[in-house]
């Protein structure tokens, strides 16, 4: 007998939502919160919609949302701090490197959040502060602006911490990354949105360079980067080597698809 038709996507990749990080991500860790003279320092996370199925190890938190199959099925109902809390814990027990919270509360939250994070407030770990966006009209503009473009997967055995330069100047800069980022996303302002993802890069490659450039990575991530930044408004990774590409432009790009952001 053959099989039944599929006819939702939602059928064969789950209804778990996945997440976007934009600029400031890393601030999330605490070993650079720690060192930031001017917290709090921000990021941006986008929840969006499971439209379709996402590369593994590609910076959209799929191995975070691989732990919510697996210890809730799919996302509950309940508070949304203590189901980040809850995730994170079950992720990171036992890791010597833990992953950010910015991956549980991008997966929980819905709609736009800046997340402010302060070491001075429970280690870093979790944000001081959420701020959160959810106006249709601010989500459908950035689901204009934003075009992605897909890279390639982290390879195996890949590890950007590898090469740490933890100037505070350049972490300060970070997390102003994250504010302008939202702010930008808020005044829908494409080219403040773009030299936010520009600026994020920049601290990527000054603290932390195996994020863009690393002998297991076969793509020039660093010459790909610079010919969307040079033709288009801004662009950055959508996580440390490779995964996609966030290209902001007003003009279509070749190749790239655009998103759906979750706003329930």
């Amino acid at each position: 007998m053959p099989n039944a038709p599929v006819h939702r996507i939602q059928d064969v990749v789950g209804e778990i939502p996945y997440r976007l990080a934009l600029a400031g991500g890393w601030i999330d860790q605490p070993f650079c919160s720690q060192l930031n003279p001017t917290p709090p320092g921000s990021m941006v996370v986008v929840g969006v919609q499971p439209a379709f199925h996402w590369m593994e190890r590609a910076g959209i938190a799929t191995g975070t949302r691989s732990v919510i199959r697996r210890i809730w099925g799919r996302l509950p109902a309940g508070d949304p701090g203590q189901l980040v809390e809850e995730l994170y814990r079950a992720e990171n027990q036992g890791r010597a490197e833990p992953s950010g919270t910015q991956d549980m509360i991008g997966l929980i939250y819905p709609g736009v959040n800046r997340l402010d994070y302060d070491h001075a407030y429970r280690d870093g770990i979790y944000p001081r502060h959420i701020e959160t966006n959810r106006d249709p009209g601010i989500a459908r503009w950035l689901e204009g602006v934003l075009h992605v473009l897909p890279v390639g997967s982290r390879p195996e055995g890949y590890n950007p911490l590898l090469e740490k330069h933890l100037d505070p100047t350049w972490i300060q800069r970070l997390g102003q990354t994250g504010k302008d980022c939202y702010a930008a996303i808020l005044a829908r302002d494409p080219r403040a949105l773009g030299a936010s993802f520009n600026a994020c890069m920049d601290c990527w490659e000054a603290i932390l360079p195996c994020t863009v450039r690393h002998p297991a990575v076969q793509v020039d991530l660093l010459a790909l980067l610079h010919h969307y930044q040079a033709n288009h408004l801004g662009a950055m990774y959508s996580g440390c080597g490779g995964g996609y590409l966030f290209v902001v432009s007003e003009q279509p790009v070749p190749g790239s698809f655009h998103v759906a952001i979750r706003l329930e």
